[in-house]
């Protein structure tokens, strides 16, 4: 059976279907099918060949309404015989066939028309073939060796040569005869026929000249519909000469600039723009039209390639403080460690000279680590819209800029694109520049990924795909108005793909000829773009050749200029270079206001209060799980009872803080319920699908929000975007909570190069709080550990100096400290260190390693009373037990942090030790408490015996962080003796047996007093 025949049948099979016509990007034509057991009638073989064309079949159809004898005895047969085909209504009997029709059909026999049916029915396909695969043959390398889609085999759909017309049943002679177009075009203009001839060469200029469109993958009409009314509208694409001129201007300042650079400091790594100094332009023409939107705060992130000529050309920071950078003299400030210049950011609020509105603009600092700040930058715009009420991201927006490689290999690229349309991570659509170089450091793109194209990872999303050739600067500009218009039309991603390359080597003192010596002939051949741009509009009279070279002397003295006064620059001040200011927080030299932190206990009204709502539903005829119930009943009894277990600490912390006006913000695998369900901050009706209650925000009626949301199976992403959404503002806790505490593995480059070091890298407070469930369970290595070691291995502070400071001992350790890391062992000392992360005069990040068991151990409860007004976060926790009333009698004094003091307690007690050993609790692990640990040892028997005891194992916790500080506290005259696991490759054992087997032994060494007798430390 033909493919024709076959939509005979998909026709009479289906009913109505056919009037439907093309009702998606897809049309009817991708779902026919011949019926496997219905046969085919002749008389309904032509109507069913065009069920795909509606604008045919209707008129075939108004033809025959108007007379039946106008169409063929066929086409007369199957309207008759329609099911429930109801009356012609007046207005259809009123309207006359197309001239088309009359010429080409109803004289026509039953054979001529088939065969005109089939034709139109193909030039369609045709349409089709060039919207789904005409960017395969486009036009992209500017070097005009590779394939932007990395293989030369041409779709044979694609009329190529004359002989492809073969491939539709066409042939040479039907070049010139008119065809009627489908609505699924525009590339009639205000005609609604082509001759096949036309078509073609329309098709060719929208989709395989300098601009390719993916997008046929999109599977909603209107978005659609849309893209190819921009691309495909006869004249859309032309540039006014006032825009042409205006492109010209921002190419002198983008390429001189590098040349500028290149000139002055030949020997210096800077990353450079050439071979893509199109780049300014475009991304001065997405701010343009998106300022025109409403858009007024535009974040973006980049790598280092081009980041000096954004910043001067885009962000327009100021020339001299550019230049100074690559003064070897310059000395830096002390503010920090700072970073090479092609990772810095920058703040700056101006007017766009395009719209004359003000725009602010945010370029993010960010490390050579490739597409981290990606997440980074989506958090802080989500955090800004949010603040601001733009729930539909029309006053703020992100751009990315990305290397073709970086896009391709990376995979927090898709973990990015995967939060996109999240409800709690969406920033209504970001727009994505792909600085396609062609190449990747020195591996080819031909073995450095597996898809056509470094962009395929944004379908995944259904985001268009603009590729265009970088030598061809109005493509440039008019690609990036549209997607412009697109994020401000759908709010949604959008993918540019600038397919360039890269003049240089990976930087300016690499040589690139090693590994890609064709490549790099042609670019040495390869005339500048803007000597191709200024001869083609000099040209075309839209400028002449003495204004093109007044516009190049004057940026060429604006530069000069500059760098006279950068040489007046003596140090190097990061706080200039500063992405997120905070300042109405701090000082206008960026300083604290104080130096102190007020007390973060609570009136015992407040906590009642809040009690009493995590017990209760807030709502009216709200159905709950029986299990919550009894959960609700047992926190009431707490409450009760003025106690405390870690589900009530943490609701008294985020409450008090919502009450004052702080914004919470909880996200992370799982949160809402927590993964040991025992948080329950969401809950659902078990009747009404989709009805949920977050009591928290039914504390008060003037409280801050509280936002508490499940995210994607992503750690890397969501911590990035978690720490952008901190940036944005002082006054928000923002906690991440990993499922297990080693799911932060994923997520290593975020606290590496972001969270552990953004203060001292970039001057960046953040304040973000990551929970991290800990603690050595007999549950197997992988959910064991958090890797404390390596949060306290990054800690800044030095082990064999005892911190001197004036003034508050606490707060000024604090602030000198790159991030703080706690293993509070009670729920009261859970609230204070969330509480103090508020109420300090400055944000450092917070580690906090949190509990499983503890969760709902019965010994682990606070009274009221410690949460009581004028109460504090305690770094560190005395023994209060019979050792605590008789110091001098204690004979081993035991450091530890955690969950593992409740089972040396216990263990004690068993031995009837509690006068012989005390247990201290490190709360603060770091920064470490010099002080009050010195006090503890002062306190105690000087004979004593100084233990560190761990749950991990040797080589991993706090031992090695611990050991040298408490030798710093005893000046080095006494040993300091460990207990706890053996060293191990694992973090713990998978067999239970041998969990407590390592446990008892530990503790038995713990509280065995002749333990270490006679050994050398």
């Amino acid at each position: 059976m033909s493919h024709f025949q076959g939509l005979v049948c998909v026709l009479r099979a289906g009913g109505g279907l056919w009037w439907r016509g093309c009702g998606g990007c897809g049309g009817i034509l991708s779902r026919c099918r011949p019926h496997p057991r219905r046969g085919c009638s002749s008389e309904a073989t032509v109507a069913g060949a065009v069920s795909s064309s509606s604008s045919y079949v209707e008129e075939m159809y108004f033809a025959w309404l108007e007379d039946p004898t106008n169409v063929h005895e066929s086409w007369d047969a199957f309207f008759r015989n329609r099911k429930g085909a109801p009356s012609p209504p007046a207005e259809e009997v009123a309207r006359r066939p197309s001239t088309l029709l009359q010429g080409r059909v109803l004289s026509h026999s039953p054979d001529t028309t088939q065969k005109v049916v089939e034709d139109h029915l193909a030039v369609h396909t045709l349409i089709r073939a060039y919207q789904i695969r005409g960017h395969h043959v486009a036009q992209l390398d500017p070097l005009g060796i590779l394939d932007a889609d990395l293989d030369s085999f041409v779709p044979s759909d694609l009329i190529t040569t004359i002989d492809k017309l073969g491939f539709y049943g066409l042939g040479e002679s039907d070049l010139d005869r008119s065809f009627r177009l489908p609505h699924t075009t525009f590339i009639g203009g205000g005609e609604t026929t082509l001759p096949l001839r036309e078509v073609i060469r329309r098709l060719e200029a929208s989709y395989c000249a300098h601009v390719g469109v993916e997008f046929m993958f999109i599977n909603n009409v209107t978005q659609c519909q849309w893209i190819r009314q921009k691309f495909e509208t006869p004249g859309l694409m032309r540039l006014g000469d006032a825009e042409k001129r205006t492109l010209l201007a921002r190419l002198v300042r983008s390429t001189r600039f590098e040349d500028f650079l290149a000139r002055k400091w030949s020997s210096e790594k800077r990353f450079g723009l050439e071979g893509c100094e199109v780049l300014i332009p475009a991304l001065k023409t997405i701010i343009d039209v998106s300022s025109a939107a409403g858009v007024d705060s535009v974040i973006m992130g980049m790598p280092h390639r081009g980041r000096l000529n954004v910043l001067a050309n885009v962000i327009r920071k100021d020339l001299d403080q550019i230049f100074c950078q690559f003064d070897p003299k310059l000395e830096a400030a002390d503010e920090g460690s700072g970073d090479v210049k092609y990772h810095l950011g920058m703040h700056h609020e101006r007017i766009n000279r395009g719209t004359e509105k003000n725009i602010t603009l945010s370029l993010m600092a960010n490390p050579s680590h490739l597409e981290a700040v990606d997440p980074v930058v989506q958090g802080k715009a989500k955090a800004e819209q949010f603040y601001r009420g733009d729930t539909l991201g029309k006053k703020v927006m992100s751009i990315l800029m990305h290397g073709d490689a970086a896009f391709a290999g990376q995979g927090v690229v898709y973990e990015t694109f995967h939060l996109s349309e999240l409800p709690s991570y969406t920033t209504h659509g970001t727009i994505h520049v792909v600085v396609n170089n062609q190449i990747g450091f020195t591996t080819d793109p031909r073995v450095a990924r597996s898809s056509p194209y470094p962009t395929d990872v944004a379908r995944v999303v259904n985001a268009p795909i603009f590729h265009v050739n970088a030598d061809n600067p109005e493509a440039v500009v008019y690609v990036c108005r549209v997607a412009a218009e697109w994020r401000n039309t759908f709010n949604k991603d959008v993918v540019i793909d600038l397919v360039c390359y890269r003049r240089s080597g990976h930087n300016e003192m690499d040589e690139p000829m090693f590994t890609q010596p064709l490549m790099y002939k042609q670019i040495r051949r390869q005339e500048h773009v803007l000597k191709k741009y200024s001869d083609k509009l000099i040209a075309e009279g839209v400028v002449t050749l003495q204004e093109f070279e007044e516009e190049v002397a004057k940026y060429d003295r604006i530069c000069e200029e500059a760098y006279t006064s950068s040489k007046d620059e003596k140090i190097s001040h990061i706080r200039h270079w500063l992405d997120s200011p905070w300042p109405d927080f701090f000082t206008a030299e960026g300083e604290p206001k104080t130096m102190s932190c007020p007390p973060t206990g609570l009136d015992e009204e407040i906590m009642q209060h809040i009690g009493q709502t995590a017990s209760s539903v807030p709502l009216e005829d709200f159905t709950i799980h029986p299990g919550l119930s009894r959960v609700l009943r047992s926190r009431a009894d707490l409450v009760k009872a003025r106690q405390l277990d870690w589900a009530l600490g943490e609701y008294m912390a985020f409450g008090s803080l919502l009450k004052g006006g702080t914004h919470v913000r909880l996200s992370g695998q799982d949160v809402e319920r927590g993964t040991f369900s025992h948080r329950h901050h969401v809950l659902h009706d078990q009747e009404v699908d989709k009805r949920t209650c977050v009591p928290m925000n039914h504390l008060w009626s003037d409280q801050a929000p509280y936002t508490v949301c499940n995210s994607s199976l992503s750690e890397y992403g969501v911590l990035g975007f978690e720490l952008g959404f901190a940036m944005a503002s002082p006054d928000v806790l923002v906690l991440w909570e990993a499922q297990f505490g080693d799911f932060h593995n994923t997520a290593q480059c975020i606290i590496d190069q972001f969270i552990s070091s953004g203060q001292a890298k970039w001057v960046r407070n953040n304040g973000i709080v990551l929970l991290l469930p800990h603690g050595m369970e007999g549950m197997g290595p992988e959910h064991s550990s958090a890797r404390p070691e390596r949060f306290l291995q990054m800690s800044k502070d030095d082990p064999d100096h005892f911190p001197d400071f004036g003034g508050d001992f606490e707060v000024q350790q604090l602030y000198d400290c790159n991030w703080i890391v706690v293993n509070c062992s009670t729920p009261a000392n859970y609230c204070h260190v969330l509480r103090r992360q508020i109420l300090l005069p400055f944000r450092k990040p917070l580690i906090v390693f949190t509990p499983k068991s503890l969760l709902r151990h019965p010994d682990a409860r606070s009274s009221f009373d410690d949460l009581a007004k004028g109460t504090r976060f305690k770094r560190l926790i005395p023994d209060h037990g019979p050792s605590g009333q008789s110091p001098d009698r204690v004979r081993r004094l035991i450091f530890c942090t955690g969950k593992v003091y409740y089972e040396l307690s216990k263990e004690r007690k068993q031995q009837n030790l509690e006068n012989e050993v005390a247990i201290i609790r490190l709360e603060q692990i770091s920064p470490f408490p010099f002080d009050l640990v010195r006090a503890e040892v002062e306190k105690h028997n000087s004979e004593a015996e100084l233990i560190w005891c761990q749950e991990e194992h040797k080589n991993m916790g706090y031992y090695d962080y611990i050991r040298p500080r408490l030798l710093t506290v005893v000046a080095n005259k006494r040993p300091v003796w460990y207990v706890g696991r053996d060293p191990a490759a694992a973090p713990a054992t998978g067999n239970k047996s041998t969990h407590l087997n390592e446990l008892k032994k530990f503790m038995e060494t713990a509280f065995n007093l002749n333990a270490f007798q006679g050994r050398k430390a």
